[in-house]
């Protein structure tokens, strides 16, 4: 069977024979993969030119739905890709990470693109900044989306995860992509590409697909492409230092392979659940994936006296360890993804145990369920000693991506703190203690080589999601080794496909551009109150200019009385000697909830409810005989989707209320929401 590749909105097969790709569990070949013959070039201006203007029609909101329907398709398809996912080594435990962990992040973005990011094309970034002293010259950061293409070169250990989790991001971002898996499990990438097709869901052009080399398809990037890529630091290296993408300054996203660690707190002796706990993570980091995970724990440190009860505890889960056919049954550990990477993992270990020893760990004597050592890719289970970790580099810079971990001593906290760092550059480390001292000063000293830290104790590890789990609302990507990229992180992650632009001019025209009113633009006011408005009458800068109000002693006295607020400030003139106050002042509380009385329209009408308070100050203290007014301003609409049909059809308005006094000074700002009903119910 011939791998397709989905160029220009077809798919197509390569020319010629191609790369055989080997099942990792009897070594038989299952599909060959190529993409000579194609156009790389036109891929790129077939992206641009259709995949990207049709994105950027859309709003954030609807790249979100888009995004949640496709999730829910794949999910109804998943038998499909579990059948498939045995042939690359993994059990049903690693095929759910594989497969179950991309849909779920894909429904990750979607749900935080519809919560977080507005029902726009654009992002704003941040408040304005008042670059003049009358208010009339201002700036305001603003996101678009690039009009390149994402170009996704993925490792070959998670052919479903690697793809969905970066697609969902620029997706969401209105950047369309290609996606090219490593090619030895690009067959199991191949039939989810496959259903992402046949979904219908992505406008033409949102996405293609290539099993098989890249080919000069990296030579044609410019300045409004992306590139991301996960895999060994040396290839990445080399793909960064392309001519074509450093002539053209093309973000280039690299995420390598590290030697991540688990330190255990010298707290954590054999006989507390922090130890227990931090001997079955290792384990499981050994073991999942059989260790093909850019995550997995390399090294292991431990307080030098606890040492010799980690390695015993480690051997004697090790010895349980079922290897064999990841579909038989009881089988805990599936094969590598292929020969080449058994042969790899062997060179690897041979260049470690230079300044270790071996522990555990033996492939002449491995015994192998259901298959043929031989002729699959299984590796045992290997666990190794450095006793003198400071003397050697080996076991920092060397990384055997398979089911191989090494175990060193620390001292006193510096030299565990150390011994993090020495990696030069990881993904994740994660600190195992029950003192929260120990962890604080780890965290603290070793967060510079680390993309993500873990802190696990027994309060927190029933619901921990573990140490090797990148999920999507967390960055995912670390410094120096790992290489000193990031992805996902939630919103931030949707941004690395956007350019943030500085945009100066007028409050007014900034506000019309960035649809949100900014301080000082131009105000609109109507005969007809706002709250007698439905959503879409509303437009951005409409002002209501409330009557005024004199403050009295009275009342507050009685916002005192009704809040049972008795702060000595309101309550009490002859304590107010070194204060900042004048007199006995007003409750800020009260002031607001006075500019509530003001602007509130009374009778039933659009407005359904106050949903809550984004923003509020109170910058200048209001005394009895004062007399305070109201603006209110339409600073911003949301709008929001019907849940059902029987919804009623509205969005969220925040209008800024500025409160001011006799001297026209505003007294108190805040920015409320209210839920507006529409005038269309459809």
């Amino acid at each position: 069977m011939k791998l397709q590749n989905f160029t220009q909105g077809a798919w197509t097969e390569g020319a010629g024979t191609g790369t055989e790709l080997y099942n990792a569990v009897t070594g038989d070949v299952i599909a060959t993969a190529t993409t000579t013959g194609t156009d790389f070039k036109a891929m790129l201006h077939y992206g641009r030119t259709v995949g990207g203007p049709a994105l950027r029609k859309m709003t954030f909101h609807e790249r979100a739905r888009m995004l949640k329907a496709l999730a829910q398709h794949l999910n109804e398809k998943k038998a499909v890709f579990y059948a498939l996912s045995s042939a690359t080594g993994a059990t049903k435990g690693d095929s759910w990470i594989d497969i179950d962990g991309g849909i779920g992040t894909m429904f990750v973005f979607a749900s935080k693109g519809r919560r977080e990011l507005p029902n726009e094309r654009f992002a704003v970034d941040g408040k304005p900044e008042l670059l003049s002293k009358g208010g009339t010259f201002i700036a305001q950061h603003i996101y678009t989306p690039l009009q390149g293409v994402a170009i996704h070169i993925n490792a070959f250990n998670f052919p479903c995860w690697g793809m969905l989790e970066k697609m969902a991001v620029n997706l969401l971002a209105g950047v369309p992509c290609i996606v090219k898996p490593a090619t030895s499990t690009s067959f199991l990438a191949e039939a989810m590409a496959k259903e992402i097709i046949a979904s219908n869901l992505l406008p033409a052009g949102a996405f293609q697909f290539l099993a098989g080399s890249v080919g000069d398809l990296l030579e044609h990037v410019n300045e409004q492409d992306v590139v991301t890529f996960t895999g060994s630091a040396t290839t990445g290296r080399k793909l960064k230092s392309m001519p074509s993408i450093v002539n053209n300054s093309v973000r280039f996203n690299m995420e390598a392979d590290s030697l991540n660690c688990c330190i255990l707190g010298p707290d954590a002796t054999p006989e507390t659940e922090e130890f227990k706990l931090f001997v079955k993570e290792v384990v499981r980091e050994v073991t999942v994936k059989a260790g093909q995970k850019c995550t997995a724990i390399r090294r292991v440190i431990v307080p030098e006296n606890l040492a010799e009860a980690v390695m015993n505890a480690v051997k004697d889960r090790f010895a349980t360890n079922i290897t064999g056919d990841p579909t038989a049954e009881g089988v805990r550990m599936g094969p590598l993804a292929s020969r080449d990477q058994v042969a790899d993992v062997k060179d690897k270990v041979q260049q470690l145990l230079t300044a270790c020893e071996l522990v555990y760990g033996n492939y002449d004597s491995l015994e192998v369920k259901g298959a043929d050592k031989l002729k699959g890719a299984f590796y045992p289970a290997t666990l190794l000693w450095c006793a003198s970790p400071f003397a050697s580099d080996a076991p920092h810079s060397v990384e055997a991506f398979g089911p191989v971990t090494t175990v060193m001593p620390y001292k006193n906290t510096d030299e565990a703190i150390e011994l993090a760092k020495m990696g030069r550059g990881s993904l994740v480390g994660s600190v195992f203690t029950a003192s929260d001292d120990f962890a604080a000063e780890v965290v603290l000293g070793a967060a510079c080589m680390h993309g993500r830290m873990l802190v696990i104790n027994r309060d927190c590890a029933g619901e921990s999601t573990g140490h090797g789990s990148p999920l999507g609302h967390l960055v995912h990507g670390g410094p120096g080794r790992a290489g000193g990229g990031e992805e996902m992180g939630g919103i931030r992650g949707v941004y690395h496909y956007m350019q943030r632009t500085a945009v100066q001019g007028s409050p007014t025209t900034l506000t019309r551009i960035a649809n949100q009113y900014l301080p000082k633009a131009a105000q609109k006011e109507d005969r007809v109150h706002p709250f007698r408005k439905h959503f879409e009458e509303l437009e951005i800068g409409e002002t209501l200019v409330t009557a005024k109000r004199t403050v009295t002693e009275a009342d507050i006295v009685n916002f005192s009385n009704v809040s049972w607020d008795h702060f000595y400030a309101h309550t009490d003139a002859t304590s107010l000697e070194g204060t900042v106050f004048e007199g006995r002042v007003a409750h800020g509380y009260f002031i607001l909830s006075a500019a509530a009385g003001l602007f509130v329209d009374a009778k039933k009408g659009p407005v359904l409810l106050n949903y809550g308070l984004d923003e509020c100050r109170f910058t200048k203290p209001v005394y009895p005989g004062s007399t305070i007014g109201v603006r209110l301003t339409v600073k911003e609409k949301v709008d929001q989707e019907k849940r059902n049909p029987e919804d009623i059809a509205k969005g969220i308005v925040k209008w800024v209320v500025d409160v001011y006094d006799e001297t026209g000074e505003t007294v108190a700002i805040a920015t409320i929401l209210t839920m507006v009903k529409k005038l269309n119910q459809q």
